[in-house]
């Protein structure tokens, strides 16, 4: 694995899944791993669980972590090649990225899309080009289409809720992502990057279930069962994922808002005793109710918990090369 973007760097998932598990068992048992190991951590957006995650997996092998918020502590960076700069942006990527890679031995970015321009968002312009001029493995902490640590931590939650390696299940699980109600347009970079993840780990029956018009980019979704009904989705479903996304053909709009397509409990009945998933954070009785929330169907704080051996996974295989 020389970078960390998407499942595509992952040769095996069940292995990552494995290591993650194994420092959930025993968190130090790498400690002197990153020894001398500086791990930068660029943010041009907020973050909470990410970040602490990431900082804590990179302590618990000995690195040292060093956040930086470019948004609100830095210069404006500018991408785009051959850009006259003659406006607000202040330095150029390709001067500030092979500085980063002298500075670090591992760089970890976190974009956002602007959701105005989908060519723009699509491209991965901000994080490709610190791939390009940092000389260092980049990880992504979220960029604008793909949320790759979020999506191996829903595998890992997945398989151990299964009991990994599974071996006493008898029939493949069966995974629903859902579609959610939101109080304004979000990206699509969770729904993408956990339909990706899933066709990739090819472990389980995946459907996703949304309102008509709000259709992924198929490079994402290829493999899995799309259906606008939401009801026939979740039946006899063993694990549901709850998340809200933008429109994507016609780019970054709400068009629809329905409260019918909030997850409740009386929902959930159809399911197979169905465990509830969120990447956090949640709009409580808006995408989940509080009757699922806190409910034993919800493992939403396990999943974010096991946001660390995830990361601590990723970041030892990047350190052991």
């Amino acid at each position: 694995m020389k970078n960390f973007i998407s499942a595509h760097d992952v040769k095996n998932i069940d292995s990552l899944v494995q290591a993650a598990l194994a420092y959930k068992a025993d968190p130090f048992k790498d400690k002197k791993l990153g020894a001398d190991k500086r791990i930068g951590m660029l943010f041009l957006n907020p973050s909470m669980r990410t970040r602490l995650s990431t900082q804590i997996a990179a302590q618990n092998l000995g690195a040292e972590a060093i956040v930086f918020n470019v948004d609100k502590e830095g210069w404006a960076l500018e991408f785009e090649e051959e850009a006259i700069m003659s406006g607000s942006k202040v330095e150029h990527v390709k001067d500030a990225a092979p500085i980063m890679g002298n500075y670090f031995d591992i760089l970890c970015i976190r974009t956002f899309p602007g959701l105005k321009n989908k060519e723009e968002d699509y491209s991965e312009l901000y994080i490709n080009q610190f791939v390009k001029y940092s000389g260092i493995p980049v990880v992504s902490l979220e960029s604008s289409t793909l949320h790759p640590l979020q999506s191996l931590t829903d595998i890992i939650t997945i398989s151990e809720t299964l009991g990994f390696p599974r071996l006493e299940i008898k029939r493949r699980p069966k995974i629903v992502l859902t579609w959610a109600p939101h109080v304004k347009a979000l990206p699509q970079a969770v729904a993408n990057s956990f339909s990706q993840w899933i066709n990739a780990w090819g472990q389980a029956d995946f459907v996703i279930t949304h309102p008509e018009d709000y259709e992924l980019d198929e490079q994402f979704t290829k493999g899995a069962t799309i259906t606008h009904n939401q009801d026939e989705a979740l039946k006899d479903a063993d694990f549901v994922y709850v998340k809200n996304w933008s429109t994507f053909t016609d780019y970054g709009k709400i068009y629809c808002n329905d409260p019918e397509w909030m997850l409740t409990q009386e929902k959930l009945k159809a399911t197979n005793n169905g465990k509830v998933m969120h990447c956090l954070p949640v709009r409580r009785n808006v995408e989940l109710s509080d009757e699922i929330l806190d409910s034993p169907s919800s493992i939403v704080t396990r999943e974010a918990s096991n946001r660390v051996w995830a990361a601590q996974a990723v970041l030892a295989e990047l350190l052991k090369k």
